[in-house]
């Protein structure tokens, strides 16, 4: 188990993305995917399509369902970026059209996230995460409100 905090990327009035930061850790979850890839020249194309998408739905203010692939349970919101013909995932927790949790992510090279260690534990992570917020939801001390995420700023959720 570890301690990890939400952390804002980005936030405008009609959409909000955020991520995980465990912590002890300098860098996102999703300043770790980005990393893995960015010198590999195989994976480049993908990576930039995967921020490319990101950047259009901060643009046109929705993290629409179309942009994602439901890779979780059907109980939890987890999604996975990107949707076309390609083996790099992104995972996230898309809580509505307007707030995006974007985590860690990598290559599938197997045919269920499942048979994959490193690919099953990023999705374990968000599981445990929506569980969590689910509950802090729940108890009133974690508001969806919008394009925010309040109340999360002083909490860390173990995962």
């Amino acid at each position: 188990m570890a301690e990890a905090r939400i952390e804002t990327i980005k936030q405008t009035e009609e959409i909000g993305l955020f991520t995980i930061r465990f912590e002890g850790d300098s860098l996102t979850e999703f300043e770790h995917f980005a990393t893995k890839f960015k010198g590999d020249a195989k994976r480049q194309a993908d990576l930039q399509v995967i921020i490319n998408t990101l950047n259009r739905m901060l643009e046109s203010g929705a993290a629409l369902e179309r942009y994602f692939r439901y890779e979780g349970k059907m109980s939890d919101h987890v999604v996975a970026l990107p949707t076309f013909n390609s083996s790099l995932r992104l995972y996230c927790l898309r809580m509505s059209d307007s707030v995006l949790i974007v985590g860690n992510g990598g290559e599938k090279n197997t045919k269920t996230y499942e048979e994959s260690a490193e690919l099953n534990g990023y999705v374990i992570s968000l599981q445990k995460l929506d569980d969590l917020l689910k509950q802090e939801i729940a108890r009133g001390t974690v508001i969806i409100e919008k394009a925010n995420i309040v109340g999360v700023d002083d909490k860390t959720f173990e995962l």
